[in-house]
């Protein structure tokens, strides 16, 4: 499939008169003017935005189906955010039985080794439990948090650590430097959360390698001008990618633009978080294992615990630009090329030579109008 007349995001902002083929799922070639091949179809874009497909770092469920479900439920999950216009995702595991997250990484291992045709790409496993901080643990189950400790890591993964792609830890717990430092050795990227972390104690797990920040501000210590903490460190600190759920619920919208400010595009990464609910109907849902009730678009806990989102990756475009008023430029990056970049992925979230279907496309004023496949 040829695309022709489109505005696409590049490295130096938008370019309008472009020209996109499609060959298999993949874009194959880019440039100003592109001759159609025999027989080829033709999808003028009228000066409509194309945009590369979604990259989500940070999502445990979509449509009713649950990462910790099963390859079965991941698959139909990898379908569904297809269509969704998510090229690719981090499957995001919850606190959980030894062998419920054994399960579910070899179910994730099953689908990155055979992935659906006509499925957004299964990165490797985001592992967000369980070396968490009980007094931090949100929707997560203190029940089944330890401290960090890699013989642990390697029980829970069955061996096969190269299906993780992201751990999320408490770096004031005892053993985390031991582990931080090994997984970066690994190629693991540590990502700090559901933690009561000190600004001095964020910065030395930077020193030890982790790299990114899971949902800043969220199951963290609120920001004080004396102790500054986890999210106050993570807005200065250079080192750190800080994830961000931007549904109006989890962050008010003054602490979107301050970390975007603080961030930049090229470090703020736009996640769903999203639970099971994300694209349904209000009503009667889980979460590892958890009830959770879904109203008006929040999801919580009995007790009013925020569970996740309903977020979709496409509605988070839609809210930094409509909502939060960030500059659209920077707004498609966040969504696509900088959480690529955040787990070392160099041609997802850019619309180049060998990036994965679909696309999406939008209004001259930022309005969703499909997706396209390949």
């Amino acid at each position: 499939m040829l695309l022709t007349n489109a505005v696409i995001p590049t490295e130096e902002g938008f370019r309008a008169g472009m020209c996109v083929r499609l060959t298999d799922g993949h874009v194959a070639e880019v440039a100003g003017y592109l001759i159609p091949a025999a027989g080829e179809d033709i999808l003028d874009l009228a000066g409509d935005c194309l945009l590369p497909g979604f990259v989500d770092v940070h999502i445990h469920a979509h449509g009713g189906h649950d990462a910790m479900q099963g390859e079965a439920a991941l698959r139909a999950m990898s379908r569904a955010l297809y269509r969704e216009g998510v090229a690719a995702f981090l499957p995001t595991t919850m606190s959980a039985s030894p062998a419920e997250t054994r399960r579910a990484v070899a179910a994730i291992r099953a689908v990155m080794d055979k992935p659906e045709a006509q499925g957004a790409r299964v990165l490797g496993a985001h592992m967000e439990a369980p070396f968490l901080n009980p007094a931090k643990c949100g929707a997560q189950q203190p029940e089944h948090l330890c401290p960090p400790d890699w013989q642990t890591f390697l029980g829970l993964t069955g061996g096969d650590i190269s299906a993780v792609r992201t751990v999320t830890l408490a770096p004031e717990l005892p053993g985390a430097e031991a582990f931080i430092r090994q997984a970066a050795q690994a190629g693991i990227s540590v990502s700090l959360g559901h933690s009561a972390a000190t600004a001095e104690q964020t910065h030395a797990a930077a020193d030890w390698g982790a790299t990114r920040v899971t949902h800043t501000f969220n199951a963290q210590p609120l920001l004080h001008h004396r102790t500054p903490g986890l999210a106050g460190a993570a807005m200065v600190d250079d080192r750190l990618y800080a994830e961000f759920i931007a549904d109006g619920v989890h962050l008010h919208g003054d602490i979107v633009r301050l970390l975007v400010r603080c961030k930049g595009a090229e470090k703020a990464v736009a996640i769903t978080d999203a639970m099971e609910a994300a694209g349904l109907p209000d009503g009667a849902y889980q979460l590892g294992g958890q009830p959770v009730t879904v109203l008006g678009g929040e999801a919580r806990l009995a007790d009013g615990t925020l569970a996740g989102s309903v977020l979709t990756m496409r509605q988070a475009l839609e809210n930094l630009i409509h909502r939060f008023g960030i500059a659209p430029f920077d707004a498609v990056r966040m969504c696509t090329r900088t959480p690529a970049e955040c787990i070392g992925e160099r041609t997802l979230g850019q619309i180049v030579p060998g990036s994965p279907a679909p696309l999406t496309r939008w209004t001259k004023d930022w309005h969703f109008i499909d997706i396209i496949g390949g």
